[in-house]
């Protein structure tokens, strides 16, 4: 097909494609015959997995690709895209640059983009961060809940072959049913099934609530010397993951008072509280919606940069209690942490979000 018919040099589709699904394919398919060029850029890529995010960037682009012949192929990018969940201008300037970077001139001219969604997929809030682009909206296709088919993907072994040998037809592409066919059988199902699990007994404990609960957490950002402290999880959800350390609050208790607990009774941390009160630098609330698989959950989050010195603190293990250590600060990577805990620790030291060749 020549230039000449197609509206647009470049059309971008963001979405994260957990999986992907009949309606996606919807919307690039429309981008195709609109543009010379399809740039599919996939979100929350370099996440560790979860019931939200169970698939990896190299798992989607293999099930996208999958669905689109050679031809089609040669015209779509795909691109993995890095959340900044507590920062749209670096989400923003990433989008920028990849689209910059791939759509470049066309015939010595500025190329002519557009942003193309699902009506009700495209929000109005994405389309106000790129004004310079053009929208295209392309209808929604019905009955169609990528959530939903992550629940019956994970409910039990039983659900997962049921709906991938009869209800997954309606819902999804062939080659995404057979790698997701593959990937049921694996030790990242099996742990992600242990999830759900553990989601359905945290929904029934709470099923007769008046009102859908919202909790509220501590953490504590610790850095000292390029180091950062860091707990390896021993339990689902997010088992063999590092996260901040950090838990509830009790129900009398001020915030930071719960983290300087939590940073005692949870890593026996060999500073003591006058210094951490001390070197506390900033604190601040993450509230991103799905950030926490419990459900509605806000974390407050408290910055102690300490003096720098040959040694690193102490930390005494906690029987029974998830292993604590010292992290340097160049082996954070956003796939080995817990939740959005990757984000957090950027907050506040400004780390770059060039990750995995992004």
């Amino acid at each position: 097909m020549s230039d000449a018919v197609h509206e647009f040099d470049c059309l971008v589709f963001i979405g994260r494609f957990q999986p992907p699904h009949l309606g996606h394919l919807a919307v690039i398919n429309q981008a195709l015959r609109q543009a010379r060029q399809v740039i599919v850029l996939v979100g929350s890529a370099w996440q560790a997995r979860s019931l939200r995010n169970p698939w990896r960037f190299d798992e989607r682009q293999e099930m996208l690709r999958s669905c689109f012949d050679e031809e089609e192929n040669a015209r779509l990018e795909i691109v993995p895209l890095l959340d900044a969940l507590y920062n749209d201008d670096v989400w923003v300037r990433d989008v920028q640059r990849k689209v910059r970077d791939i759509a470049g001139h066309h015939h010595a001219r500025l190329p002519r983009i557009g942003l193309i969604g699902a009506s009700r997929g495209q929000s109005s809030y994405y389309l106000s961060l790129f004004p310079q682009w053009e929208s295209v909206s392309v209808p929604l296709v019905d009955g169609i809940s990528a959530s939903q088919i992550r629940e019956r993907l994970f409910r039990s072994p039983s659900s997962t072959e049921d709906y991938l040998s009869t209800g997954a037809t309606h819902d999804l592409p062939p080659g995404v049913c057979e790698t997701l066919r593959d990937f049921s059988g694996s030790d990242a199902h099996q742990q992600l099934m242990e999830e759900q699990r553990l989601l359905e007994q945290y929904r029934q404990a709470w099923g007769n609530a008046p009102y859908p609960p919202i909790f509220v957490t501590v953490n504590a950002v610790v850095v000292q010397s390029g180091h950062v402290l860091l707990v390896r999880r021993t339990a689902a959800p997010g088992k063999g993951l590092l996260a901040l350390p950090g838990g509830f609050i009790n129900p009398h208790e001020r915030l930071l008072d719960a983290c300087l607990r939590e940073l005692r009774e949870r890593v026996r941390l060999k500073v003591p509280e006058p210094v951490l009160k001390g070197s506390l630098r900033g604190q601040r609330l993450f509230d991103e919606p799905h950030r926490s698989w419990r459900g509605r959950t806000l974390a407050e989050a408290f910055y102690f940069a300490l003096r720098p010195d040959q040694q690193l603190p102490r930390l005494k293990p906690v029987k029974g209690g998830d292993h604590a250590r010292w992290v340097p600060l160049a082996e954070l990577e956003p796939d080995s942490l817990f939740e959005d805990h990757f984000f957090i620790i950027q907050n506040f030291l400004g780390l770059p979000a060039d990750f995995g060749g992004i």
